[in-house]
């Protein structure tokens, strides 16, 4: 394992720039996201399909090179998920981010970076995510200790 700060240094580099992506984007914009996910509107706004064909270039560009490497440069080993831990908690879970994201126009990502523009919404958005996320903790710890 490698030491903590050039672990650190590359997540806050690859955070910010990440964040940067969102806000030049128009990710940031919950009007610009909702538009462009409710397709049968009428007023469909599909200039955020240039947003996620880049990520998916980004992300399959990426996956060829873990395969080449045999191990990341930062850890031990890469952390990828198996196609066995496709389950019904997942296919839930995602449904639900997705209800919400098409509610709220935020998901996690794009609302952290939007906290930078101190807006009201984006600021009670990521209140009720951390919210939801220790509610989530404590009934999944509740869970596991019955078992």
């Amino acid at each position: 394992m490698t030491q903590p700060l050039p672990r650190l240094l590359v997540a806050l580099v690859a955070g910010a720039m990440f964040g940067f992506g969102l806000a030049w984007s128009g990710m940031l914009d919950p009007a610009r996201v909702i538009g462009f996910l409710d397709i049968g509107s009428g007023h469909w706004d599909p200039s955020l399909a240039f947003v996620l064909g880049g990520a998916l270039v980004v992300a399959l560009g990426a996956m060829a090179l873990v395969r080449r490497m045999q191990r990341p440069v930062l850890d031990d080993r890469f952390h990828i998920p198996s196609p066995e831990q496709v389950d019904r908690r997942l296919i839930l879970g995602s449904a639900l981010f997705g209800l919400g994201w098409g509610m709220a126009g935020f998901c996690p990502g794009p609302a952290v970076a939007a906290l930078s523009m101190g807006f009201l919404p984006v600021v009670l958005f990521v209140a009720a995510m951390l919210a939801g996320m220790t509610i989530h903790d404590r009934f999944a710890a509740v869970r596991a200790a019955r078992r």
